[in-house]
Order: C-alpha cells, then sequence, then structure tokens
C-alpha cells in the first residue's frame, strides 16, 4: 500500500503516531516526510491489516488531515519492521 497523505502532518507528531499504530498491526514498512509538506507511507501486509492500520491512523490524526491518497501495490516482502525514514 502506498498513501500520501496531506494537511497539517508535519511538526505534529504524525511519523512518531503512525510508527506506534504500526506495532498493532502486522504489517512492515516505513513513514516519512515529503518536500512538499505531505507523508508518504508505504506498508506491507494483508490488505485486511493495511487498511485497518490506515483507519487507525485517520481515527487518531484526523484534526490534522485534509486528504489521503492510496494505491493498493503488491507487496515486495522487502520490510520486516515498520520505521521512520529520514
Amino acid at each position: 500500500m502506498h498513501v500520501v497523505i496531506s494537511g497539517q502532518v508535519q511538526g505534529v507528531g504524525f511519523r512518531q503516531s503512525a510508527t506506534q499504530i504500526a506495532k498493532s498491526f502486522p504489517v512492515a514498512g516505513w513513514v516519512k516526510n515529503l518536500p512538499s509538506g505531505n507523508v508518504e507511507i508505504v506498508a506491507e501486509g494483508t490488505k485486511s491489516a493495511c487498511s485497518d492500520f490506515l483507519a487507525s491512523i485517520r481515527d487518531r490524526m484526523f484534526e490534522y488531515i485534509s486528504d489521503v491518497e492510496c494505491q493498493w501495490t503488491e507487496p515486495t516482502n522487502e520490510f520486516e519492521t515498520f520505521e521512520i525514514q529520514y
């Protein structure tokens, strides 16, 4: 799953929250800030786990999110954990 989230999503603990939320789901991948001010997430797992993970991010960080663009991609199985990329 490839996601770009826009809104006031930088400087508010968004990446840390996403990483914390990921620990509750069988997902792996990363989250990072983009120069545009958006946040990008790549997550792999079952479609159900990824959907629930994204829903939890939306629930917890809803006041900072103005838009979510989500594209489903084939898993590459290259990730073992979920982490912040810089």
